[in-house]
């Protein structure tokens, strides 16, 4: 029992530390060039896009109907959906950059501001990722592996988009790391909490829930934040083949493992 623990909880950390490799691609593309952060911001967009609406929120409108039966379960899942959209937009406006009015903040201001929420957002994103990993290892740690070379790939492009907008608008890789590192750590909290507390009340239901509002949040910082960033650094063509990439990259990913 004790070894099964660890190597869950190991996995878990694992998972999450890989967004720390895409922090660390991000430094690969040189500040100055402003049309590549339009094409990463872009890329960002694609991941978070398609990963919520062909993963995330297709899994929580599972869990519920498996609870409450076909027409209650999707009618919950969207409704959560809209709802983690109106959250996202709470937490927006209660950031302090917004008590400022628009025209007021410099892009770099602006650029740290979407690195700080996207930060977030992917924090509560891999906290519930962690438990995921973290159970599936306890019932089967082959399964487990599987569900952490997942989510470890996942994370990677998610990383990138933490790290690129803190990066350029601070010049500061330390910064633009950590804020990466810390988005993916929420996946080992999540998992030790799922140890500690949560292991015995958690079920479908609860996942159902949470996925639902994670992927109406990551809809809202793709559209309000992500894209129109983008189009500040860069011609219209060359986010659309950011995005298209961004979901090529997150679709390969699903299909393969």
């Amino acid at each position: 029992m004790e070894h099964t623990v660890l190597v869950a909880l190991f996995l878990s950390f694992l998972a999450g530390t890989a967004t720390s490799v895409g922090g660390l691609l991000a430094f690969v593309i040189k500040r100055e060039n402003l049309s590549v952060l339009s094409l990463g911001l872009g890329f960002s967009a694609g991941v978070m896009l398609y990963v919520s609406f062909m993963e995330i929120l297709p899994q929580a409108s599972q869990s519920l109907v498996g609870v409450y039966g076909d027409k209650p379960g999707e009618w919950l899942s969207t409704g959560i959906f809209f709802g983690g959209i109106v959250v996202a937009w709470l937490i927006d406006t209660l950031l302090p950059s917004h008590h400022v009015e628009e025209h007021t903040l410099d892009k770099s201001a602006k650029l740290k501001h979407l690195g700080f929420f996207t930060a977030l957002a992917l924090a509560i994103h891999n906290f519930p990722e962690g438990l995921a990993t973290f159970m599936a290892s306890m019932k089967d740690a082959t399964l487990g592996v599987s569900i952490a070379v997942a989510v470890a790939i996942h994370n990677i492009p998610e990383g990138v988009a933490v790290a690129l907008p803190v990066y350029h608008s601070t010049g500061s890789r330390s910064k633009a790391f950590w804020y990466s590192a810390l988005s993916g750590m929420a996946e080992p909290v999540g998992a030790v909490i799922g140890f500690f507390v949560l292991r015995s009340v958690l079920g479908d239901a609860s996942f159902g829930v949470m996925f639902a509002l994670i992927a109406g949040i990551m809809t809202y910082i793709s559209l309000d934040e992500l894209l129109p960033t983008a189009h500040e650094y860069g011609d219209g063509h060359k986010v659309i083949w950011g995005v298209v990439g961004g979901m090529m990259v997150m679709a390969l990913s699903l299909l393969l493992f």
